[in-house]
């Protein structure tokens, strides 16, 4: 039999050095009990919700997940202590060590998420008939690299996050080793055709490249936006993030990043 590919909520040693130096040091039990869940296990636990979309509760025991909620309330604590954050940036140093991070040129768009129920940064879709949703906010560079993401109700235009996802991008070298986080040109789709943003684009050294409304779609912007459109591919694969289920933002966001964080870590993996 041919090798079997590893199960994708099984934590590698590799990620887990690197997550296992950001977590939170664990307060102490108020209340006698069972012994604490060991945090390599909660985060295969949450792995294995983000990977197949099951509810924490559900959480298979033959597996070793003794408590899903415990999972839960331990992705909810990292997240809120910038865990995922924090990791993102690891791994995007990494790939600036081995100059395999190209500030050429970055490509920024946004994916449509159902909501099952009402919540913070959900809003009626207009792409679908009004039903409450969510919108992914991606923005990359030219290797398919996530640089930020970001949630946001799925009635909010796409031009309002263009500034925030640039601030959100980790601060860092470029090749020559000099301090940089913004790329040289921003490519978008006719969703952030403004040309406030295009003079604010301008003011922070960077080159827009935007498409205007009324010109043919792709107009000016060539091949380059399939970069966003094939990272943006890539996460409904998470399961979890097929359908936002959780009302509240946080965890959802929670999803997001850390699954921000597993493309990122499978660029880093791959040889020079």
């Amino acid at each position: 039999m041919g090798n079997r590919q590893p199960r994708p909520w099984i934590v590698s040693n590799e990620l887990w050095l690197l997550v296992e130096s950001l977590l939170p040091k664990p307060g102490l039990k108020k209340v006698a009990g069972r012994p604490r869940v060991p945090d390599r296990q909660a985060l295969c636990g949450i792995l294995f919700v983000l990977h197949t979309g099951i509810q924490c509760e559900y959480l298979p025991q033959e597996l070793g997940f003794r408590s899903g909620m415990t999972c839960w309330r331990r992705l909810a604590a990292w997240n809120e202590a910038g865990v995922w954050d924090q990791l993102h940036q690891l791994l995007l140093n990494e790939l600036r060590s081995k100059n395999q991070l190209d500030w050429v040129r970055a490509v920024i768009d946004s994916s449509h998420v159902r909501a099952a129920r009402r919540g913070p940064k959900g809003g009626p879709s207009p792409v679908d008939c009004a039903w409450p949703g969510s919108r992914h906010h991606l923005i990359v560079n030219g290797q398919v690299i996530p640089l930020a993401v970001s949630l946001t109700g799925d009635n909010r235009n796409d031009v309002t996050q263009l500034l925030p996802l640039l601030d959100k991008i980790p601060s860092g070298a470029d090749r020559t080793g000099r301090p940089s986080r913004r790329p040289d040109a921003l490519l978008a789709d006719r969703g952030h055709d403004h040309d406030i943003y295009r003079r604010l684009l301008w003011q922070h050294g960077i080159r827009p490249v935007i498409a205007r409304q009324g010109e043919p779609h792709g107009t000016g912007l060539g091949t380059f936006p399939y970069v966003v459109e094939r990272t943006i591919a890539w996460l409904p694969g998470f399961r979890r993030l097929r359908i936002r289920w959780e009302r509240r933002d946080d965890i959802h966001e929670a999803f997001l990043g850390l699954a921000t964080c597993l493309i990122t870590h499978c660029h880093v993996q791959r040889p020079c």
